[in-house]
């Protein structure tokens, strides 16, 4: 791929959140796990576990996992729910981050949209951890934490990418803090 490419995906990138009724191939499910192993894991620990569920009515379930934010997973052909081992790493909550930026810019490289269901430190009501649901609904082993649902599928809409006058660029420093960020351009 040329650096050209990289940077067109990155720059098209954007949550979607409406989906077709379309299955995603088993090739394109086979590449998107492929690029969620090979994400960098801190000192290789790699304490991830990642579970596909394409059935509609767990897609349903998972869709109620929290009030707000979620319920778009039910439309979706694919959810990958990205959990974590705390147990094995310290960084488990960053790693398994990575690991779900690679399952979104893969996404993207395809075709397909995407987008991050925030689950770890939510609630699904006053009492109950979004990520307990979760693990209730999928049958996860104890010591496994939910980060994210990353729900994948055709998009059924189109989103221009931001503009890079969008772009936050004020929030960029230079050697100190305060100091602005001169563009190259």
């Amino acid at each position: 791929m040329a650096e050209s490419d990289f940077f067109e995906v990155i720059r098209r990138r954007r949550s979607v959140r409406e989906y077709v009724a379309k299955e995603v191939e088993a090739d394109k499910v086979e590449a998107l796990v492929e690029a969620a192993l090979r994400a960098p894991s801190s000192r290789g620990v790699n304490p991830w576990e990642f579970v596909l569920v394409r059935d509609k009515g767990t897609l349903l379930e998972l869709s109620r996992c929290k009030p707000h934010g979620a319920s778009f997973v039910k439309d979706a052909s694919l959810a990958i729910v990205v959990c974590g081992d705390p147990n094995k790493s310290d960084v488990w909550v960053e790693d398994t981050s990575i690991a779900c930026t690679f399952l979104l810019l893969a996404a993207e490289a395809m075709g397909l949209g995407a987008c991050w269901v925030q689950i770890r430190g939510r609630m699904y009501d006053e009492r109950t951890k979004a990520g307990d649901k979760v693990a209730e609904i999928l049958c996860l082993p104890a010591n496994l934490e939910v980060e994210a649902i990353v729900a994948v599928g055709y998009p059924a809409e189109v989103k221009r990418p931001h503009s890079s006058e969008s772009l936050h660029w004020n929030k960029v420093h230079e050697e100190r803090y305060g100091r602005g960020y001169s563009l190259m351009r």
